[in-house]
């Protein structure tokens, strides 16, 4: 889905997941973590709020909402119109680059797009032709230049989330014109991006929920080449209820088991509400699913119809959301201030 143009749990379950989230507590063993802190064994909670500086400042206003719960991941996306802006061009990424270095205990999450005009509707006999050329090296120097961006405003641990729902039907970058020369071009990329000194990025291989246009798994590069296995999950079919969203083919649970079975750790980059409107029993499943499963990071869309701070149309899910994560018990719904606030807001 285009982030701009769209663009089972009980009660008891779901005091527990409270804690589960906020403490960064186990349910099940994850894959090994990289040391450095505790805060590497707790789920990093943030939210796409606006791809620009706006998406920083807006950051304080929904931990506020929270009560105060620290939001640990920034997330934010390259344009996807010209090389220059997957280049890391934005005016914006020294802002973000200042935000995460502000603390240690921070990830800065980057959907990088692999091709231009990626939201232009190309074509499948072209997108096949141009994945060709990225998997023969046409496009290396414009990833390392990335990378060199990255690397020159502090950001080189940047969580780089490339060539997202590439088993979908909309982007440039999609896998299913061409899932094997796809699978070399991302090789390409990530051994252009790792090519530049000081670097310590982390690849975020994030497809749709469910098929889609393609089984995400003919799409997985290898294992030497992705270091996060994500998934982009609204609440919308297949999958009429949460149930469903887990164990349909290429769901919730598939990506749970690929992920253990290679060694990798999952994220959610991308998540809300969607068809279903306001859905608090989706909202608490949800957020109870990520407690159990433990990414190392989660981020919810932010905006209408898909997010409960930036959209006052899903208030029974916003009070779900905002339970689970204030740093105060049973924390209410939302005030008439919050929601004159956010109803100000322009559209990301």
């Amino acid at each position: 889905m285009s982030h701009r143009g769209r663009w089972l749990a009980g009660a008891g379950a779901t005091v527990i997941a409270v804690a589960l989230l906020v403490t960064g507590g186990a349910v099940a063993t994850p894959p090994e973590e990289k040391s450095g802190g505790d805060f590497e064994s707790e789920v990093a909670v943030g939210a796409y709020l606006h791809y620009g500086e706006p998406g920083v400042e807006r950051m304080q206003g929904l931990s506020r909402w929270l009560g105060g719960s620290e939001l640990r991941a920034g997330h934010t996306y390259l344009p996807g119109d010209t090389w220059t802006n997957i280049e890391g061009a934005p005016d914006s990424l020294p802002t973000w680059a200042a935000w995460r270095r502000a603390r240690a205990d921070r990830l800065f999450v980057l959907n990088v797009p692999m091709l231009d005009r990626n939201e232009a509707g190309v074509p499948d006999g072209r997108v096949a032709e141009l994945l060709r050329s990225g998997a023969r090296g046409d496009y290396d120097h414009h990833f390392r230049r990335l990378a060199e961006r990255l690397v020159g405003i502090g950001v080189p641990d940047t969580v780089i989330v490339l060539g997202w729902e590439m088993n979908g039907f909309n982007y440039t970058h999609r896998c299913r014109p061409d899932p094997e020369s796809w699978k070399k071009y991302w090789r390409r990329i990530v051994a252009a991006m790792r090519s530049v000194e000081g670097q310590d990025f982390r690849f975020d291989f994030a497809p749709n929920r469910g098929i889609d246009a393609i089984a995400w798994t003919k799409c997985y590069p290898g294992d030497d080449v992705v270091d996060i296995i994500g998934m982009d999950s609204y609440d919308q079919p297949p999958g009429d209820s949460f149930e469903e969203q887990v164990t349909q083919p290429y769901g919730l649970q598939k990506q749970v088991d690929f992920a253990r079975a290679h060694g990798k750790q999952i994220s959610y980059p991308e998540w809300g509400l969607f068809r279903n409107g306001d859905n608090p029993e989706y909202m608490r499943d949800m957020l109870a699913w990520i407690a159990e499963h433990r990414p190392l990071y989660q981020s919810i869309t932010d905006y209408c119809p898909h997010g409960v701070w930036q959209c006052g149309q899903n208030p029974r899910s916003a009070q779900v959301f905002r339970e689970f994560l204030s740093t105060h018990q049973g924390g209410g719904r939302p005030s008439d201030v919050d929601r004159e606030d956010h109803k100000a807001l322009p559209e990301p």
